[in-house]
């Protein structure tokens, strides 16, 4: 006796059917997603007010009028009421966005260590923002007044072509070319022991042309007996030696002892920045670093490496 198998017969109709709702409804996602992110980048940017003592002036609010309906690719933003003076904004959506601010106090990080670029015709200033997980940069235009911040995030604000490039010198002639003078120094001021440059010859002499990842060495110090490495958007990191011993250590004052050298540390950071000084203790020679949190770690490794090879350890020191 033999039987005969029936296949399963397929309803096509149903088949093309839910295809077609499956489509209809990815197609749905898709325009919902745009007409979201549209919206979004429709919405008034709201800035806060900071420190800007020459947002106000004629010069920042021709320069406002003057700038591009688009930079780096996004439309210029209407600001959302209260706006403050000498700003203006651009973004596709609430995590690409620039903003422009002018008539703002240049940043600490602005000293004669700083690397700036020549973009557009302007010499820009980058600083990276230091804050763990943020991917915000700021350029400062530093060859003109009043100065200019301009803030972008995400993989506008480290590309190889900043969006400063887009800020052309028909909006920038609206400014001034006077140059502010820079900040001082980082470790400039200290104040110097008297009769230790003898001994500091050789350790800046020994001094290496990198010192922490990304980091070069800077030719012409801004003091004396002083090594200074810098890096595009970042603080620089100098070392001094033979300044005087530090007026805030005291006796019981928390040491870090990296391999044979015991460091202190000052806590207060230099305004503006997240840069903190060190001193190198227990050597003939009182030696200070300046060095931003986030390369302390290998930098004063190097550092003190290069201390210990070059300087003499104190024999009263315990």
């Amino acid at each position: 006796m033999s039987s005969t198998a029936h296949e399963p017969q397929i309803n096509r109709t149903v088949v093309f059917v839910s295809l077609g709702l499956a489509l209809a409804l990815v197609l749905a996602v898709l325009v919902g997603a745009r007409v979201f992110y549209n919206r979004v980048a429709l919405q008034p940017v709201a800035m806060s007010e900071l420190p800007a003592p020459e947002a106000s002036s004629p010069e920042c609010a021709s320069l406002i009028d003057a700038l591009p309906g688009s930079l780096a690719g996004l439309k210029r933003a209407e600001l959302a009421e209260p706006a403050p003076a000498g700003a203006a904004a651009w973004q596709s959506s609430s995590t690409e966005r620039i903003t422009l601010r002018c008539g703002v106090d240049l940043p600490a990080q602005y000293t004669p260590y700083s690397q700036t670029q020549d973009v557009g015709g302007a010499q820009w200033l980058r600083v990276d923002d230091a804050t763990p997980g943020s991917d915000l940069t700021t350029w400062y235009a530093v060859d003109r007044s009043p100065a200019l911040a301009v803030t972008a995030s995400g993989e506008r604000s480290r590309d190889d072509e900043p969006p400063v490039a887009d800020v052309d010198t028909s909006a920038l002639s609206a400014l001034s070319a006077t140059a502010p003078h820079p900040n001082p120094a980082p470790l400039a001021d200290l104040p110097a022991a008297a009769g230790a440059s003898g001994a500091c010859a050789e350790l800046i002499g020994a001094a290496p042309d990198s010192i922490a990842g990304g980091y070069t060495r800077v030719a012409e110090p801004a003091s004396p007996d002083t090594a200074a490495w810098a890096a595009p958007g970042r603080d620089a990191i100098v070392l001094r030696c033979g300044v005087a011993a530090p007026a805030s250590y005291r006796p019981g004052a928390r040491l870090d002892q990296v391999n044979g050298v015991p460091w202190f540390e000052d806590v207060t950071l230099a305004n503006g920045t997240t840069a903190s000084t060190w001193y190198a203790l227990g050597r003939t020679v009182n030696v200070a670093a300046s060095l931003p949190q986030a390369e302390s770690n290998e930098a004063i490794t190097n550092l003190t490496n290069l201390i210990e090879a070059h300087t003499a350890k104190d024999p009263a020191a315990n």
